[in-house]
């Protein structure tokens, strides 16, 4: 069976490339090509579609708010495809429910791979994005303290948190010290932070399996122990919950 794709895009010439491209792959089947946001909600309220790529900037409704509506309202996963990669839009579509973040520079492969892995459950962070990301969260942050810095630190620059030690062996070392944690620890075990700590590196569960010396079931077990545990509900949101110790 072919995952059903809905390409949302302001651009007709993005639209119908990115449907050109897709359709080589044999992976997909593009149900729609829409304009704005707006017309992705109205489309995936009539039809089922399994993953929605949005671009963030359209006219009358914005991938983000898409993004919010596709979540709550219907069984499609939004995945944002844009070439903006500024913050405010990277944590507003996370927050809304985006299942994933790409940007459109990337090869065609990894857009497979990306909305490929979004309809088995999984979600997509790009490297570049998730480091971008981590980066800003720390700087918004004083040192020691899990509030962000008002407007004027920012602009200053000033506040910025130093980040989390590593000791020698890379175990214990890997999670933030309990004075300078911006989540209470208490509920969760070394071993989940340990895993929190790599999830929020931008690590797969192959890679923290490797790291840590266990099996990639294990790890699983671990996260959604951790999910669980916030009530979260994906890898991304523990990333930031770990910088940032903000839950939602």
């Amino acid at each position: 069976m072919k995952i059903r794709v809905l390409i949302a895009d302001d651009n007709s010439f993005i639209r119908e490339g990115m449907k050109i491209i897709l359709t080589t792959f044999g992976d997909f089947e593009v149900v729609g090509t829409v304009e704005d946001g707006l017309e992705a909600v109205e489309f995936c309220r009539r039809q089922e579609v399994d993953v929605a790529l949005l671009d963030v900037r359209m006219p009358r409704m914005n991938g983000v708010e898409a993004s919010r509506i596709l979540s709550s309202e219907t069984g499609t996963r939004p995945l944002i495809l844009t070439t903006f990669d500024d913050d405010e839009y990277i944590l507003d579509a996370i927050r809304s429910g985006a299942k994933g973040y790409l940007l459109k520079n990337n090869d065609p492969e990894r857009i497979r791979d990306a909305i490929k892995s979004v309809y088995n459950g999984n979600n997509v962070l790009q490297d570049s994005v998730l480091d971008k990301l981590k980066t800003n969260m720390e700087a918004w942050k004083p040192a020691g303290t899990g509030k962000e810095n008002g407007p004027e630190e920012r602009k200053a620059g000033t506040g910025s948190v130093e980040p989390p030690r590593v000791e020698p062996g890379g175990t214990q070392g890997d999670a933030p010290a309990p004075d300078a944690c911006p989540f209470d620890r208490s509920p969760f075990t070394e071993r989940e932070l340990e895993v929190m700590s790599r999830i929020a590196k931008g690590l797969s569960n192959k890679e923290i399996s490797k790291e840590l010396f266990i099996a990639e079931g294990t790890t699983a077990n671990y996260i959604t122990s951790i999910l669980n545990k916030t009530g979260l509900e994906h890898r991304t949101q523990i990333a930031i919950f770990y910088l940032t110790g903000k839950a939602r």
